[in-house]
């Protein structure tokens, strides 16, 4: 017999800090389609099938997740999670997603409240922190880097994200370059994000990409004592 399709079809209709983080996340990496016969679907693809996991547990999801195998030797396989359900592709839409939304997609009315959630989803999906050292021409010490990136195909998002963000005292800066829009923020910024997408350190019982959260605390734990 076939297997009944299960998932949680009220679940982004009730902010929480678990749907605002998939949200955030939905917003970097996920997208959604309808076919020519009306079925809808929803879809999230990731190099990290840990973290799919999770949503996918969250969605009360339990659609197959496939591989698609690296297509180079230096890449890794994707992860691809997809679900089909109307009601979820409409209560994105009323959330302001789109088909094809890559240069189009804005930022989703997101309640203070959950803020630092849905940004810590978008982080794992298009955002990264750069880490390393340079040598000013005029000395002859090695000068630590500490950086934080957001990427998109649409400013829009990245702007609302650099306007939600003047709260917590950052400043951004946003420029295109290689042919995507980039919302960077510098060493002291990049802490204070940290402290406010992890909860202040606090990540216990948070849902989030290991594998960033681990070079986002090296990286604050090789720089951010020069600071105070």
């Amino acid at each position: 017999m076939p297997i009944v399709k299960t998932r949680n079809e009220n679940f982004f209709k009730k902010w929480t800090p678990e749907m605002a983080y998939v949200l955030g996340f939905f917003a970097a990496d996920g997208s959604m389609y309808c076919t020519r016969r009306k079925t809808y679907f929803i879809e999230f693809q990731i190099t990290d099938k840990d973290l799919l996991l999770q949503i996918q547990i969250l969605l009360g999801s339990n659609h197959k997740i496939t591989e698609r195998p690296p297509r180079r030797s230096h890449q890794k396989p994707i992860f691809r999670l997809q679900i089909g359900c109307k009601k979820i592709f409409y209560d994105l839409a009323k959330l302001g997603f789109t088909q094809n939304k890559s240069k189009t997609v804005g930022l989703p009315p997101v309640p203070n409240k959950y803020f630092r959630d849905f940004l810590r989803g978008y982080f794992d999906g298009d955002g990264n922190v750069m880490f390393g050292y340079y040598r000013k021409e005029e000395r002859k010490y090695l000068s630590k880097f500490f950086a934080t990136r957001f990427t998109s195909g649409s400013r829009l998002i990245l702007d609302d994200i650099k306007k939600r963000l003047n709260s917590i005292g950052t400043n951004g800066s946003l420029h295109f370059a290689s042919g995507a829009w980039r919302l960077s923020y510098g060493a002291h910024d990049s802490e204070k994000l940290f402290q406010y997408m992890y909860h202040a350190g606090n990540a216990e019982g948070l849902i989030y990409l290991e594998r960033k959260y681990k070079i986002f605390v090296g990286a604050r734990n090789a720089v951010v004592a020069q600071f105070g």
